[in-house]
């Protein structure tokens, strides 16, 4: 589709939850409301339009050995877009994407520079391994080399004690969250265990991603300081399999993946209905496929959270929350069109009818 198109998006425009427009027109990338003008060559698209999906937990550029080639991440862009992934929070990852950038084709990616790691503490050859007194000079230089977001690991499995522990102490945290702050930059956390959520959030982490060791005890402080989690429940479904894998050398770790995989949902639940903000992450690029962003929301649905809340958590939301505008006037038009209400069956959100990005039909 060319520049000079003008592409008519009509049927229902889903502008917000209950903002229900009867027409869309794009017109040089660009999303208008108004009629253009008589003479122009239009191009239409019928249907349920709803802003480009977004996914805030994933990694483009990673597999589960690491770095990958850019034609590997072009694979990994490209099947989170023709899913209707059009905006991604990279949660860490040892790749230069920025090539992806200028590509017009391609989902926008809001970075979070590499992950942050306790040595010997997270998954080889993906993290920065550093002890607790660098901490903050390494956050400084992720805040700088990210799109406004630093990722650390929160908790992993300590070999010595054979189950999940905190990686870090709460003055290095303190520190390295105030300077992330300092350079503009939010800051988000790896976190499945219960004993490394309170510092986190007292220190002023943004963030949580996974939180399944979230109880009755914190859930209240995650409300108070007001930080965000991303479940990555299609993620977590994985556990009982980590769990048989380790079982052998640590029963202890094992057992704990198996208890926090049995109550995912119900912490999900409960964390929502507490009033702690949720968004859409599917945690692919690791061991996971690109792709999965309706089966995380389908996951949210299950858990509790009402269809309309768990489409917003990866739309209108969730776009919100990381500064990129939906379907407004004169925004990009990124948007995904659908055949029937994604608001009565979000299960349509498996299926687009076309995909629209920075204007073109790319799928």
């Amino acid at each position: 589709m060319s520049d000079d198109v003008v592409l008519h998006v009509k049927g229902r425009v889903l502008v917000g939850p209950e903002d229900v427009r009867d027409d869309l027109w794009v017109v040089g990338g660009r999303v208008s409301f108004e009629r253009p003008r008589a003479g122009d060559d239009v191009r239409t698209v019928e249907g349920w339009a709803l802003p480009g999906l977004v996914d805030a937990h994933c990694h483009v550029g990673l597999d589960r050995h690491g770095a990958v080639p850019a034609d590997v991440a072009e694979k990994q862009a490209l099947a989170d877009r023709d899913a209707g992934t059009l905006l991604i929070r990279d949660a860490g990852s040892p790749s230069d994407t920025r090539w992806i950038d200028d590509r017009a084709d391609l989902p926008e990616i809001i970075r979070a520079g590499r992950h942050i790691a306790r040595t010997r503490r997270y998954i080889r050859g993906y993290a920065w391994e550093i002890e607790p007194e660098d901490l903050t000079g390494q956050v400084a230089r992720e805040a700088r080399r990210g799109d406004g977001w630093v990722k650390l690991v929160g908790d992993w499995i300590d070999r010595d004690l054979g189950d999940l522990s905190a990686c870090w102490p709460r003055a290095a945290l303190d520190a390295a969250i105030a300077e992330a702050h300092r350079l503009g930059a939010r800051v988000t956390a790896h976190c499945f265990a219960e004993d490394s959520l309170r510092d986190l959030v007292e220190a002023g982490i943004d963030c949580v991603e996974h939180a399944t060791g979230l109880t009755s005890e914190t859930i209240p402080l995650f409300v108070e300081h007001d930080v965000a989690i991303v479940p990555t429940l299609v993620n977590i479904a994985t556990f009982p399999t980590l769990a048989a894998g380790g079982e052998a050398r640590f029963p202890r770790w094992s057992a704990h993946m198996r208890r926090l995989h049995a109550r995912r949902h119900d912490t999900v639940r409960d964390a929502y209905d507490a009033g702690v903000r949720v968004y859409v992450g599917t945690d692919a690029g690791g061991s996971l496929p690109h792709g999965l962003v309706a089966d995380e929301v389908a996951e949210l649905v299950a858990a509790g959270l009402p269809p309309v809340e768990a489409l917003s958590a990866t739309t209108w939301a969730a776009r919100e929350w990381l500064g990129r505008p939906g379907l407004t006037e004169g925004a990009a038009a990124d948007l995904v069109v659908y055949d029937t209400d994604p608001r009565a069956d979000i299960r349509v959100l498996a299926a687009p009818r076309r995909v629209v990005l920075n204007g073109r039909i790319v799928g």
